[in-house]
């Protein structure tokens, strides 16, 4: 496995980086343990989890996955380099969400109980809090690295111009800056490329995209077939994971792309010879996590499940990522096949 390092910083993490929010609703304990262990194993020792996953579920649910993560992490936190978040609802407390001084500051210590650690390497917003000044929230992420709570902080599904403001500010107020964002990437949703990723190639952050498999169709659907809502965005009628989530947070989420809906639904268009005629799914996952880590200054690809660590190629070895050139034969997606890009 190959380690890059985060933006600017001088902190390695491994190229692909292992994604938790499914776990402890659509897998349980055992399935989280053995994808932690699939992914240990092939060398993947970035770990990205948040305060209010499990996707999907409820105020009873949040904390799950960072306690299945904290378990699972005991006796070996040492090996492993440790990313989570905060903004979320975790109670119906109406302060016990948003970027506020007050919930940061209790999302934290939160946090590190679950995790069973006295810090995380990486602690992030998880989206735009419109409620809350940005001043206020970057003081409280400052105060959280200065106390040795977090090495680095993070953004997550915020808009260029809303990473620039907060560069800014922080550079204004003399406070750590974000040096990673976290945003939706994949061949199918290219909204980034126009504004976010230029910026951060002229800043030095970090870009963590997830959804690289634009949550299955980038892994299983052609040109002739129909794609249909993956199972992660609809464990149970009339649910939408993404939206369960998204419901939670103080306001509606503002974000480079988090999904709201299914954006990806109908027929793939056509796509590059090579991906269409790629026979089961395992061309088409190193396809995906090769577009996400090497098209743009990417730093780690967020995957959920053990099935997309398995081909080979995706579980460690000089194959981790490939060149889309040579995966390809081609650098990028005609215009007309990419229903959410951006337009040149």
């Amino acid at each position: 496995m190959r380690h890059t390092r985060l933006g600017r910083t001088g902190l390695s993490v491994s190229r692909l980086c292992l994604g938790t929010m499914t776990f402890g609703l659509q897998c349980d304990e055992a399935a989280s343990r053995a994808i932690l262990d699939r992914a240990a194993a092939g060398g993947i020792t970035f770990l990205d989890t948040a305060d209010v996953y499990p996707v999907g579920g409820g105020l009873e649910t949040v904390g799950r996955t960072e306690e299945i993560v904290g378990r699972w992490l005991e006796g070996r936190r040492q090996d492993f380099v440790v990313a989570t978040k905060c903004v979320g609802a975790m109670s119906a407390r109406p302060w016990d969400r948003g970027a506020s001084r007050k919930h940061v500051l209790d999302a934290i210590d939160g946090s590190l109980r679950r995790l069973r650690t006295d810090y995380v390497d990486l602690y992030q917003l998880h989206h735009w809090d419109a409620q809350t000044p940005i001043d206020e929230s970057l003081r409280a992420l400052d105060d959280v690295v200065r106390a040795g709570k977090a090495r680095y902080v993070g953004c997550s599904n915020f808009h260029a111009y809303q990473v620039a403001r907060a560069l800014g500010r922080s550079e204004t107020l003399n406070l750590t800056r974000f040096d990673s964002i976290q945003p939706r990437y994949n061949l199918l949703f290219r909204q980034i490329e126009r504004e976010l990723l230029p910026l951060c190639r002229e800043e030095g952050i970090g870009v963590i995209p997830y959804n690289p498999l634009a949550a299955g169709p980038s892994a299983t659907c052609t040109a002739s077939t129909s794609c249909t809502p993956p199972v992660r965005y609809s464990t149970r009628p009339g649910h939408d994971l993404v939206q369960g989530l998204l419901t939670q947070g103080p306001a509606p989420r503002s974000g480079t792309g988090g999904p709201t809906g299914w954006p990806n639904s109908g027929r793939l268009p056509d796509s590059p010879r090579a991906f269409r005629s790629g026979r089961g799914t395992r061309p088409r996952v190193r396809i995906s996590c090769s577009w996400a880590t090497v098209t743009a200054i990417t730093d780690a690809v967020v995957s959920r499940t053990v099935h997309q660590l398995r081909p080979r190629g995706m579980s460690g070895g000089s194959t981790a990522v490939r060149s889309p050139v040579s995966t390809f034969r081609t650098t990028s997606v005609p215009e007309r096949t990419v229903r959410h890009g951006c337009r040149r």
